[in-house]
Parts: C-alpha cells; structure tokens; sequence
C-alpha cells in the first residue's frame, strides 16, 4: 500500500495520501493546508488524486479542499458537517471562515463505503468532535480524525461538539479489533492495543 503523510502546517494536521498497491491514483484524507505540496507529493511518488475524504469540517481539515480537488475530484464529507463547507458560523463551529466548497461533493453516512484508487472505506461515524465527525476503515487499519490521538483524544468543548456523543463515540472505537493500526488526525500513528492500554481518556471509560 502506499501510504505517505503530509503535516507541515500551523496545526500539525495530517493530511494523509493513501492509495492500494500498484495503483497510479490515490485518495487525499483532510487536506487542510499547502494544496500545491500536497499535490506536489502525489506527483513525485507518481500518484493522481481521485478523491478526497473528510474526517471533519474543521479548517485545519479541509481548508484546501477546493484546491485540492480543482473540477472534477469529489470531496466526501459527513452530511452534517457539510455546512462547513460553504458557512462555518450557520454550522456553528464558533468561528467564521471563507467557503472553501469544491465543485463536486457527496456527503456520505454511517455504514457508506467509499471505493476510490483500489480500496473500500468503511464509514463509521464518530460525532462529538463535530457532529459529522467519521473514522475511515480499511482492513487493517483506521483514519480516526479528531477522534482519537496517541495517548489524547479530541475536544468536544467547542459550540456544536457533544461531549456525551463524544463519549459514545470513544466506545465504538473500543469495540474496534487490537491489531488495527490507527492513523489519527494529529501526532503520531498507534494502535488500537496501544489506546486501549494506555491511553487515559479511554481507560476512564473502561
């Protein structure tokens, strides 16, 4: 698999590039951020982006998805985050921000796999974050987004976060098998043995 990270921007957002073994396309999770060294990646590892998927609608998650996808890419987002996309204050973030809706958007939902550049992404919608907030599956690992860190997880202190939706979506993640490896939104990849074990958010909630 190819499987490359990009998060040299304010927020150590990662933007990660994924695509299956052998293949010239490949999915962009959560370009947030410098869409011309995004794509300035994809074309060094001779790569063409088909897609891109949203973990969330946080501007450090998808401020460059217009760029990113130009005309024809399509963005998938989580229907209820979609509204970042075009007005953050009506979504109620608590932050204004430019639109940055690309041409093409197909707001997705719990249980939706997305097929793109050779691999299926389960959809497991995680709110409390953001109300729209999703995981990304794939056999043997997971996209967590803002869900769950090495050894943190997300806010859920911001006007449309759900602390209680947070907490339910922290026990979904539990259910998740061991052995997946977990590439978070932030920090560094884990796994879900290594937060089961030690991670002190999850382990008030065994």
């Amino acid at each position: 698999m190819y499987l490359e990270v990009f998060a040299d921007n304010p927020y150590a957002t990662n933007c990660w590039l994924v695509a299956a073994e052998g293949r010239d396309d490949a999915v962009v999770i959560d370009p947030g951020f410098s869409p011309e060294r995004v794509l300035g990646l994809l074309e060094a590892a001779s790569k063409r982006p088909v897609a891109v998927l949203a973990t969330h609608g946080h501007d450090d998650h998808i401020g460059a998805v217009a760029e990113v996808c130009g005309p024809d890419i399509p963005l998938h987002i989580h229907g209820d985050d979609e509204l970042a996309l075009s007005d953050a204050t009506a979504w109620g973030a608590g932050y204004a921000s430019p639109p940055s809706r690309p041409a093409i958007v197909r707001p997705f939902a719990d249980g939706d796999v997305i097929e793109a550049a050779g691999l299926a992404f389960e959809v497991i919608h995680t709110p409390g974050h953001t109300p729209g907030s999703s995981c990304f599956r794939l056999p043997d690992l997971v996209f967590s987004g803002d869900l769950v860190f090495r050894g943190s997880i997300g806010r859920s202190d911001f006007p449309n976060s759900s602390p209680e939706a947070m907490a339910r979506s922290l026990q979904l993640f539990l259910e998740l098998p061991d052995e997946l490896v977990v590439h978070p939104g932030h920090l560094e990849s884990t796994t879900v043995a290594v937060e089961r074990a030690t991670n002190p958010f999850l382990l008030q909630l065994a």
